[in-house]
Protein backbone atom coordinates (compact mmCIF):
# COMPACT_ATOMS: atom_id res chain seq x y z
CA UNK A 1 0.00 0.00 0.00
CA UNK A 2 1.37 3.39 -1.01
CA UNK A 3 0.53 6.37 1.17
CA UNK A 4 1.81 9.90 1.52
CA UNK A 5 1.61 9.89 5.31
CA UNK A 6 4.76 11.38 6.75
CA UNK A 7 6.27 12.00 3.32
CA UNK A 8 9.29 14.32 3.64
CA UNK A 9 8.33 15.76 0.26
CA UNK A 10 5.53 17.61 2.06
CA UNK A 11 8.23 19.55 3.94
CA UNK A 12 9.75 20.87 0.70
CA UNK A 13 9.35 24.64 0.44
CA UNK A 14 6.59 25.54 -2.03
CA UNK A 15 8.83 28.00 -3.88
CA UNK A 16 11.45 25.30 -4.41
CA UNK A 17 8.81 22.81 -5.53
CA UNK A 18 7.32 25.36 -7.92
CA UNK A 19 10.72 26.10 -9.44
CA UNK A 20 11.40 22.38 -9.94
CA UNK A 21 7.94 21.89 -11.48
CA UNK A 22 8.51 24.74 -13.94
CA UNK A 23 11.87 23.26 -14.89
CA UNK A 24 10.23 19.87 -15.49
CA UNK A 25 7.55 21.41 -17.70
CA UNK A 26 10.11 23.42 -19.70
CA UNK A 27 12.22 20.29 -20.11
CA UNK A 28 9.21 18.38 -21.47
CA UNK A 29 8.42 21.27 -23.81
CA UNK A 30 11.97 21.09 -25.15
CA UNK A 31 11.96 17.29 -25.40
CA UNK A 32 8.91 16.95 -27.58
CA UNK A 33 10.57 13.82 -28.97
CA UNK A 34 9.53 12.17 -25.70
CA UNK A 35 6.00 11.31 -26.77
CA UNK A 36 3.18 11.35 -24.20
CA UNK A 37 2.39 7.72 -25.01
CA UNK A 38 6.00 6.75 -24.19
CA UNK A 39 5.92 8.72 -20.94
CA UNK A 40 2.69 6.94 -20.03
CA UNK A 41 4.18 3.56 -20.87
CA UNK A 42 7.31 4.15 -18.84
CA UNK A 43 6.24 6.34 -15.95
CA UNK A 44 2.45 6.23 -15.91
CA UNK A 45 2.05 9.97 -16.45
CA UNK A 46 2.45 12.49 -19.25
CA UNK A 47 2.04 16.16 -20.05
CA UNK A 48 -1.74 15.81 -20.02
CA UNK A 49 -1.56 14.33 -16.53
CA UNK A 50 0.43 17.36 -15.37
CA UNK A 51 -2.30 19.57 -16.82
CA UNK A 52 -4.92 17.58 -14.91
CA UNK A 53 -2.86 17.80 -11.72
CA UNK A 54 -2.53 21.60 -11.87
CA UNK A 55 -6.31 21.82 -12.29
CA UNK A 56 -6.79 19.56 -9.27
CA UNK A 57 -4.37 21.80 -7.35
CA UNK A 58 -6.48 24.89 -8.05
CA UNK A 59 -5.62 26.17 -11.53
CA UNK A 60 -8.71 28.10 -12.55
CA UNK A 61 -8.50 27.46 -16.30
CA UNK A 62 -10.35 24.72 -18.10
CA UNK A 63 -8.81 21.50 -19.43
CA UNK A 64 -7.68 23.10 -22.70
CA UNK A 65 -6.10 26.08 -20.92
CA UNK A 66 -4.23 23.77 -18.56
CA UNK A 67 -2.92 21.66 -21.43
CA UNK A 68 -1.86 24.77 -23.35
CA UNK A 69 0.03 25.96 -20.29
CA UNK A 70 1.89 22.67 -19.95
CA UNK A 71 2.46 22.03 -23.67
CA UNK A 72 3.39 25.65 -24.40
CA UNK A 73 0.89 25.78 -27.27
CA UNK A 74 -2.69 24.90 -28.06
CA UNK A 75 -3.29 21.15 -27.82
CA UNK A 76 -4.43 21.03 -31.45
CA UNK A 77 -1.11 22.57 -32.54
CA UNK A 78 0.79 20.14 -30.31
CA UNK A 79 -0.95 17.15 -31.84
CA UNK A 80 -0.40 18.43 -35.38
CA UNK A 81 3.28 19.31 -34.97
CA UNK A 82 4.64 17.13 -32.16
CA UNK A 83 2.57 13.98 -31.75
CA UNK A 84 3.10 10.93 -33.87
CA UNK A 85 0.62 8.04 -34.15
CA UNK A 86 0.88 5.50 -31.35
CA UNK A 87 1.95 1.98 -32.16
CA UNK A 88 0.25 -1.12 -30.77
CA UNK A 89 3.32 -1.70 -28.59
CA UNK A 90 3.13 1.82 -27.15
CA UNK A 91 -0.56 1.42 -26.37
CA UNK A 92 0.05 -1.94 -24.68
CA UNK A 93 2.89 -0.46 -22.57
CA UNK A 94 0.67 2.47 -21.57
CA UNK A 95 -2.19 0.19 -20.57
CA UNK A 96 0.14 -1.98 -18.48
CA UNK A 97 1.59 1.10 -16.84
CA UNK A 98 -1.85 2.49 -16.02
CA UNK A 99 -2.78 -0.83 -14.44
CA UNK A 100 0.35 -0.59 -12.31
CA UNK A 101 -0.61 2.98 -11.28
CA UNK A 102 -3.91 1.67 -9.93
CA UNK A 103 -2.22 -1.23 -8.11
CA UNK A 104 0.39 1.09 -6.55
CA UNK A 105 -2.32 3.36 -5.12
CA UNK A 106 -3.95 0.62 -3.05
Amino acid sequence: MTTNAGDPLDQLDDAVAAQAFRRLVRHLRHRHDAQNIDLMGLAGFCRNCLADWIREAGFEGDKDAARELIHGMAIEEWKATRQSPATEEQIAAMEASLTRNKADLR
